[in-house]
């Protein structure tokens, strides 16, 4: 099985999803577009995920492959490839689908929690982490719900947090960060912010647990 993680800044990589991915078996390709590094081919994949970065999912001008990036998207939704989106993922993912992407004054940085929806405590990713997951806020850009899409997660200061659209997700918080990935991004958070141990802990661990369900959901479909 082979995987593409698209990484858009040095300090912001695969972590936590890279580990997950490999774990069940799958070959894995971080893309560095940051670098340069070509996008793959949707015929080459069995699964995409699409990483966070500062900048905005129609930053097209002083981010011109991210036209190319949400294409990818497109066609591997249309393909039946899942798609993981992470915060600038997530954006995307709902961008290629059609849905407005907008910047909301308001950024939401930091240790949190999103709370389940009726569909997420459903869903088989997010639903047995109910009713609420510690994660980590990193944004202050929001988007609407692609049509078809299910919202699985939302929070008191942004409501569209998770979604799922077919065989793909987007969480526009992380889950991603191992404690190594957390010091390596903590430089470029506000200096008031303080993540304690503790916390940075329960963000991994249940964060783990979240995309090992993920893995093992897109092997069961795959298998369908």
């Amino acid at each position: 099985m082979r995987a593409a993680v698209i990484q858009h800044v040095a300090f912001e990589g695969p972590a936590l999803v890279e580990s997950a991915l490999v774990r069940a078996g799958f070959v894995v390709r971080v893309v560095r577009v940051d670098l340069g590094a070509a996008l793959p081919d949707v015929a080459d994949l069995d699964v995409l995920v699409v990483l966070g970065g500062p900048m905005g999912a129609f930053d097209d001008l002083t981010h011109p492959r991210l036209a190319d990036e949400r294409e990818l998207i497109r066609r591997c939704v249309r393909a039946g490839v899942p798609v993981l989106g992470v915060c600038l993922g997530a954006q995307l993912l709902a961008g290629a689908l059609g849905a407005a992407v907008s910047r909301d004054g308001r950024a939401e940085v930091g240790v949190g929690e999103v709370v389940l929806t009726a569909g997420g405590l459903a869903d088989p990713v997010l639903g047995p982490s109910r009713p609420a997951l510690p994660v980590v806020h990193w944004h202050h850009d929001t988007f609407a719900l692609p049509e078809g899409a299910a919202l699985l997660a939302t929070s008191e200061q942004y409501r569209h947090q998770a979604f799922r659209v077919g065989a793909s997700y987007g969480f526009q918080f992380h889950v991603e960060l191992d404690a190594d990935a957390l010091a390596t991004i903590a430089p470029h958070l506000p200096p008031d912010l303080a993540v304690t141990a503790e916390q940075a802990r329960a963000v991994a661990d249940e964060g783990a647990r979240v995309l090992d369900r993920w893995v093992g959901h897109v092997l069961h479909e795959a298998a369908r």
